[in-house]
Order: structure tokens, then C-alpha cells, then sequence
């Protein structure tokens, strides 16, 4: 399992990525081990979102995952090349498969999740 050193992680195993005032969120490498083979995103409609709101499921073989907003903002952008190859979440979880972008309301909000190291010992 791998968990990049510069992203923020929530319990609920989403990493966030963020560049100012956008954030990049996604499913961690360790989400997408135990969903195992990815088949299916429903992804997220575009729009404002509070956090802790269920925005997104990802369906595996094994079974089906809500994906929550770690942040509250506004959904700006859905990675739509999901619809076509969801496994993208299983072969590159940190950089081609990123689920949807959030313009966020507030940069602070990334101080209330886990540096890779809380994230780690967490799943460990």
C-alpha cells in the first residue's frame, strides 16, 4: 500500500490533493485493494457540496463503496475518462484516477485530515 506523502487522507479512505484553492480527491491505494477490481463510478454531479455528504459510489466486483465529500466547496470538474475505464482507480489510484475536483470553500478544511503517516499506521 502506498500513501503519498504530500496528499491529506480522511477515515474514510479518500485522499485529497490540494493546489490552492482546488482540491483533487480520489480512493486511496488501500481502498482500491480491498474493493478489488473496479467496475463501475458513479461520479458526482457538479455543484456545491458540504462535507461529510455522500457525492460519489465506486462498484467493484466485491461490492459497492460511497465515496464522501472530505471538504466542503464546489464540485468544479468529474474525471469522466471513469465512465469508460473505471479500472483506472485499481492501476493508478493517486493520478489518472481521481474522481472529481472541488473548488473548496475554505483551504483550512484540509487541517482536520491525516498526514500519510496518521493515515498509515491507521489501515496497518
Amino acid at each position: 500500500m502506498t500513501a503519498p506523502a504530500d496528499l491529506h487522507y480522511t477515515r474514510d479512505h479518500e485522499w485529497v490533493r490540494l493546489q490552492g484553492d482546488i482540491a483533487t480527491i480520489g480512493i486511496t491505494d488501500h481502498a482500491q485493494e480491498e474493493l478489488s477490481d473496479v467496475v463501475f463510478v458513479e461520479l458526482p454531479d457538479l455543484g456545491d457540496i458540504d462535507k461529510g455528504s455522500p457525492i460519489a459510489v465506486v462498484e467493484s466486483v466485491k461490492a459497492a463503496s460511497d465515496i464522501y465529500a472530505p471538504i466542503a466547496g464546489e464540485i468544479i470538474e468529474v474525471n469522466t475518462d471513469l465512465v469508460v475505464d473505471p479500472a483506472k482507480i485499481n492501476t493508478d489510484p493517486y493520478d489518472t484516477g481521481w474522481i472529481f475536483k472541488i473548488r473548496v470553500s475554505s483551504p483550512d478544511q484540509v487541517n482536520d485530515l491525516m498526514d500519510a503517516a496518521s493515515y498509515t499506521g491507521m489501515v496497518s
